[in-house]
């Protein structure tokens, strides 16, 4: 079936579906502290399928997603030969591309301004040894260890202005509480599109120096 048709089908399916059929995996996390709008999490070792893309924040995450969910559709080589659907999770994030990675995945020197990483985390069940291997080589698959977060949870539409004062506010609530980011902030979107606009939750997430 032809993945523009097939993604169209799931969508309609998923519109058709009661309200629990939108409920999708999330990576394995424990909240340490919550004040308000501001949580503090220890998020478990996860792998994620991403991709690096240019332009704006808008049309960087939309042409970043499509080569993503065309991998967990089976756009992809099973370990057995075939291929094979990978479930959809939540949330999908996306940051500013990084010239330099360091120890920690999220880190940066100067980036491109214009210059993103979109990712899907792949569900927990899925090793690096289990996955099947992206057809389209711009998809990578990498393991992201354990880190705590520092996260701002609000709703709305994904608008960069929205984003950037959201990331300050997270910024100073950081030094509020005298801790310490360590690189770029990961813009994270739970909700898929037919979703109305008010109700649609997106966090911001800052990994903490520790």
């Amino acid at each position: 079936m032809n993945h523009t048709v097939k993604y169209a089908l799931v969508g309609l399916a998923i519109i058709a579906a009661p309200a629990q059929a939108f409920i999708a995996e999330e990576p394995p996390h424990s909240v340490v502290s919550e004040d308000g709008n501001f949580q503090i999490r220890d998020y478990e070792p996860m792998i994620i399928a991403e991709v690096e893309v240019n332009g704006n924040m808008a049309s960087a995450g939309n042409s970043g997603f499509r080569p993503l969910a065309n991998y967990i559709f089976g756009g992809n080589q099973a370990r057995n030969g075939g291929n094979t659907e990978i479930a959809m999770t939540a949330p999908v994030t996306q940051t500013r591309s990084q010239e330099i990675a360091m120890t920690a995945p999220v880190t940066q020197s100067q980036s491109e301004p214009g210059l993103w990483r979109v990712a899907f985390v792949m569900p927990s069940e899925w090793t690096l040894d289990t996955l099947p291997v992206p057809e389209d080589a711009n998809v990578t698959l990498r393991e992201q260890p354990a880190r705590r977060m520092a996260v701002i949870r609000f709703n709305g539409g994904a608008r960069d202005a929205r984003f950037s004062t959201k990331e300050a506010e997270l910024r100073a609530y950081m030094n509020d509480q005298g801790l310490e980011s360590v690189g770029e902030a990961i813009y994270a979107r739970y909700d898929p599109p037919w979703i109305p606009t008010p109700f649609r939750r997106n966090e911001i997430m800052l990994e903490i120096l520790e």
